[in-house]
């Protein structure tokens, strides 16, 4: 679950650097009030650490089996 959230929080992440370097628009700055206002600073937080516990995906070798549920 933990894994989901950090990989959700990366992409929101991406998204916004991305509408940042393509149209100069930073979303989470025009959400909450600026780039310096407290809840824009909890969210690009959350962010940096969501991105910083998604490269630890990038070297765990055990992998979840998956189930699959007969319909």
């Amino acid at each position: 679950m933990l894994d989901r959230i950090a990989l959700v929080l990366a992409i929101i992440g991406g998204l916004n650097w991305g509408s940042i370097g393509l149209f100069g628009f930073d979303l989470v700055a025009f959400l909450f009030g600026g780039p310096a206002s407290v809840m824009s600073r909890i969210v690009y937080g959350l962010v940096g650490l969501a991105a910083l516990w998604c490269i630890s995906l990038l070297f765990r070798s055990d992998h979840e089996p998956t189930e699959r549920h007969a319909s």
